[in-house]
C-alpha cells in the first residue's frame, strides 16, 4: 500500500514537472528547450531506477530515506533557469548574459547527466531500456551544445563539473541523511557554480572594481562551505565539544574571516569589505527604519523559540514537537521580513539576506559541533522544530527557508533588467519566494493539516489545502500590484495564475524539501 502510494506521488510530481518544462519549451521554442525536454524524459526514467536502490539500500551514499530521489524536479531547476535567463537577456541585447545563460543551462544539463550516468552505473542488473534512453538524450545535448558553446565555455562547464564531484565525494560523506539525489545535485551543483564563478572572476580582476553586492554572496557561500569543510576534517581528530576545541574553533574562525575571506573580497571591490557593509547599510534613512524593523521581528522570532521551548518543558512529554501551525508563525515573520525590502529597498534585502545566511550557518557550525558556550543551548532549542526532513546530522529547514526567499532575489537578472523590473510577468520574479513559500506553503500547511478532508492521490496533502493556497497567492499577487509601483503585469493574468496553480500541485506532490523548489520553479515561470 505504502509503495502504491510512493509512486503515484511520484508519477504526480514528474507529470507536473513536465508540465513546466513543456509550458517552457513552448514559450522559448530554441534548441535549448528541446534539450530540456530530452533531459526531462531521461531523468524521469533514471528516477524511477534510484527510488529502487534507495530503497534497497544499495545506493553509494546515505540520503535522506523519507523521500524519493527527486532526480526529475531536481534535474530540471539550473538548465530551465539558463534557458529562461538566456531568452530575457536576448530581448534586451544583452549579448554577455545571453551567453551567461546558455553557460548555466549546459552546466545543469551536464550535472544531471553525470548523476544519472553513476545511478545507472551502480543498478543490477544494468537497465537495459533506461541506459538507451540516458544515452540518447545525452547524445542530442552533448551534439547540440558542441556547437552552441565556445571551448571557453566547455571548460567552465566541465570546471564546475570536477568541483562538484570532489563536493559530492566530501560532503556526501561528512553529512549521512541529510540530502536526497535530487536534492544534492541542486544544492552541491549550485555550490560548485558559484565556486567556479568566484574563480574565475578573482583570476580575470586585474583593474577597476567588481559590484560589492554581487561579489558579497559569492565570497560568503564560498567562505562558509570552505569553513565547514575545513572545521569537519579537523574535528575527525579531535573532540569538538570540549573548551579547547571551542577557543581553536572561534580562533580559526577570526584567522580564516579576516586572514582569507576579507583579502579575498578586498582584491574584487578594492576597499574595504567591512567599511563598505557599514557604509551601505547605514547609508540612508531608509536602510535604517528597515533595519531596525528586521531586528524586531528576528528578536520575535527568538521569542517564540524560547517561549515553545518553555511550554515543552512544561509538559508531561518530553517527546513533544512543534506543530505544523506552529513551525509555519516563522513563515509568517520571514514574509512580513521581504515584503518590505522588496517595495522599498532590493539590494538592502539582497545584503541583508547574504548575512543572514551566514549567521545561520555560522549558528548549525556551532550546534553541530557543540561548540561552547551555545552549542548545546542550540541543540536543545531546535531540536523542538525538527521533521522528517532534518534525518541527517545537520538542521537544515530554516536555512532552506531563507534560501527558497532569497534567491528569486539573488537570482533575479538585474543586467538583463534596466529599468529595475524585467516588465509583464517577469516583474514578480523577486516575489516568487514570498508566494511560494511564504503564502502558498504555509497557507497549504495550516488549512489542510486543520480543514482538509479530500487527499491527492499518493499523498497526505490535500484538495482544500491547494486551492485556498492557489487563492491566498491571488490575493496576494492583487496585493503587491497595489503596494508596489515597479509591477506592472499587462494583462498577463492567465499565466500567472496557471504559474501559481501548476507549484501548489508540485507542492502538494513534491517530497523533496518544498522551501527551495517550489520558488524557484516559480521564477523560472515567472521569467519565461
Amino acid at each position: 500500500m505504502a509503495a502504491a502510494m510512493t509512486s503515484k506521488a511520484m508519477l504526480g510530481e514528474a507529470a507536473i514537472v513536465f508540465i513546466v518544462v513543456l509550458s517552457i519549451h513552448a514559450s522559448v521554442w530554441d534548441r535549448y528547450s528541446w534539450c530540456a525536454v530530452a533531459l526531462a524524459v531521461q531523468a524521469f526514467y533514471v528516477q524511477y531506477k534510484w527510488d529502487r536502490l534507495l530503497q534497497q539500500g544499495a545506493a553509494v551514499f546515505q540520503f535522506r530515506t523519507t523521500a524519493n530521489s527527486g532526480l526529475l524536479p531536481a534535474s530540471m531547476v539550473i538548465p530551465l533557469l539558463g534557458v529562461v535567463m538566456k531568452k530575457r537577456c536576448e530581448g534586451v541585447g544583452n549579448v554577455y548574459f545571453e551567453r551567461f545563460g546558455i553557460v548555466v543551462a549546459a552546466t545543469g544539463m551536464a550535472l544531471a547527466l553525470f548523476l544519472s550516468v553513476l545511478a545507472l552505473g551502480i543498478t543490477r542488473p544494468v537497465p537495459t531500456n533506461t541506459c538507451v534512453i540516458s544515452g540518447l538524450a545525452g547524445s542530442v545535448i552533448i551534439y547540440i551544445m558542441k556547437h552552441s558553446l565556445s571551448v571557453a565555455e566547455v571548460i567552465e562547464v566541465l570546471e564546475v563539473l570536477l568541483i562538484f564531484v570532489y563536493l559530492n565525494m566530501i560532503l556526501l560523506y561528512l553529512l549521512p541523511r541529510c540530502f536526497t539525489p535530487g536534492e544534492a545535485l541542486l544544492i552541491l551543483g549550485g555550490i560548485s557554480f558559484v565556486l567556479n564563478q568566484l574563480i574565475k572572476r578573482s583570476l580575470n580582476v586585474i583593474q577597476g572594481r567588481g559590484d560589492p553586492v554581487d561579489f558579497f554572496l559569492l565570497v560568503v557561500v564560498v567562505g562558509m562551505v570552505i569553513m565547514g569543510i575545513f572545521f569537519s576534517m579537523f574535528f575527525v581528530f579531535m573532540d569538538s565539544g570540549t573548551w579547547t576545541s571551542s577557543l581553536f574553533f572561534h580562533l580559526m574562525t577570526g584567522v580564516l574571516g579576516l586572514g582569507v575571506i576579507m583579502p579575498w573580497l578586498y582584491h574584487l571591490i578594492r576597499e574595504n569589505p567591512l567599511l563598505w557593509l557599514f557604509q551601505f547599510l547605514f547609508q540612508s534613512e531608509t536602510h535604517i527604519y528597515l533595519l531596525i524593523y528586521w531586528s524586531l521581528l528576528a528578536a520575535s522570532a527568538c521569542l517564540i523559540v524560547m517561549y515553545q521551548n518553555a511550554k515543552r518543558l512544561s509538559s508531561e512529554s518530553k517527546k513533544h514537537q512543534a506543530s505544523t501551525v506552529t513551525r509555519k508563525y516563522f513563515h509568517f515573520i520571514i514574509v512580513a521580513t521581504y515584503i518590505p525590502g522588496l517595495i522599498f529597498d532590493r539590494l538592502l534585502l539582497y545584503v541583508a539576506a547574504v548575512v543572514c545566511l551566514a549567521v545561520f550557518i555560522f549558528l548549525e557550525y556551532i550546534r553541530f559541533f557543540r561548540i561552547k558556550p551555545l552549542g548545546q543551548t542550540l541543540r536543545n532549542l531546535l531540536s523542538l522544530f525538527l521533521d522528517e526532513r532534518d534525518s541527517g546530522p545537520l538542521i537544515l529547514t530554516h536555512i532552506y527557508l531563507l534560501l527558497g526567499m532569497s534567491l528569486p532575489v539573488w537570482l533575479f537578472p538585474r543586467p538583463c533588467a534596466p529599468k529595475g523590473s524585467l516588465g509583464g510577468v517577469g516583474a514578480l520574479v523577486p516575489y516568487a519566494g514570498v508566494l511560494a513559500v511564504g503564502v502558498g506553503d504555509t497557507i497549504a500547511a495550516i488549512f489542510g493539516s486543520t480543514v482538509g478532508e479530500i487527499h491527492w492521490p499518493g499523498t497526505l496533502k490535500t484538495f482544500e489545502g491547494t486551492m485556498t493556497s492557489i487563492f491566498a497567492q491571488i490575493i496576494s499577487v492583487a496585493l503587491i500590484l497595489i503596494f508596489d509601483s515597479r509591477v506592472d503585469l499587462n494583462s498577463s493574468y492567465a499565466w500567472i495564475l496557471g504559474s501559481i496553480s501548476i507549484v501548489s500541485l508540485l507542492e502538494a506532490y513534491t517530497t523533496q524539501i518544498d522551501n527551495l523548489i517550489l520558488p524557484l520553479y516559480l521564477q523560472i515561470l515567472l521569467m519565461a
